[in-house]
């Protein structure tokens, strides 16, 4: 289990993120303050930080300075916490190191789509996930049931006849198939592939999966490459799988 350290003074906040987190299945730690946060962080090092800016003691810049220069600390993933009125120690923040930052008040899913993030770009994700990336894209092109996928042309076929994809199409089939026999979420896709901001609604990440299905799957009704997880989201297989229900 993942754990990670929020450091942050206001309870309301502390307790938002440790009920989105632990439900997600992370293991939440908290301090009050920013001495005694780095202290814990020396004692046991997360395998993420979340960090406010603005904190008794030591603040979140200087935390995040003195986890940077440690060298048995400076791969943690740090994920800082701002008003929006705190840009400039935002961007203070980014130099020094930080992954990633969400401005307060925010949105839970947000806060869990960052925090997903971090930890992949950081190394943090199970190395079982690269393993089976590696083994799904070899050379940029994707082959899998009777379909061929380059990445780099941006060319589709199925049993030797073109098809066609739209860019985001492809941008989503290649995150699938880099994650392949991992279930990936909703909000994780919306996050990676469109950037959370600009579309804010799953149903965009069900639609663009309907359609890959209907111009790749022998059977768009019971999907075996593109499965439906209920509940927790997506998983491509590239070797098929039993069929599935496609809603």
């Amino acid at each position: 289990m993942k754990r990670v350290l929020v450091i942050e003074d206001d309870k309301d906040i502390v307790e938002l993120v440790r009920y989105n987190l632990e439900k997600d299945g992370y293991q939440v730690a908290s301090s009050g303050d920013g001495a005694t946060g780095l202290a814990q962080i020396r004692k046991a090092a997360p395998d993420l930080l979340v960090l406010d800016l603005m904190l008794p003691k030591l603040s979140g810049l200087e935390i995040c300075k003195e986890v940077r220069k440690d060298v048995s600390l400076n791969r943690i993933p740090i994920l800082i916490l701002t008003a929006k009125g705190e840009e400039a120690d935002r961007v203070v923040g980014l130099e020094l190191g930080a992954d990633d930052y969400v401005t307060k008040p925010f949105s839970p899913k947000e806060l869990l789509a960052r925090v997903r993030r971090a930890m992949r770009r950081t190394g943090a994700a199970s190395p079982s996930v690269t393993q089976l990336a590696a083994k799904s894209i070899q050379h940029e092109v994707l082959i899998f049931g009777d379909a061929r996928i380059d990445f780099t042309s941006m060319e589709a076929t199925r049993a030797g006849k073109a098809i066609t994809l739209t860019s985001q199409e492809f941008k989503l089939l290649k995150y699938l198939a880099a994650s392949a026999g991992r279930v990936v979420s909703r909000e994780e896709l919306l996050n990676e592939v469109w950037g959370y901001q600009n579309y804010p609604s799953t149903r965009t990440v069900d639609n663009h999966v309907l359609r890959l299905r209907q111009k790749l799957e022998p059977d768009p009704a019971s999907p075996r490459f593109l499965m439906t997880m209920h509940g927790a989201g997506y998983k491509f297989s590239p070797g098929g799988s039993a069929a599935g229900s496609a809603v």
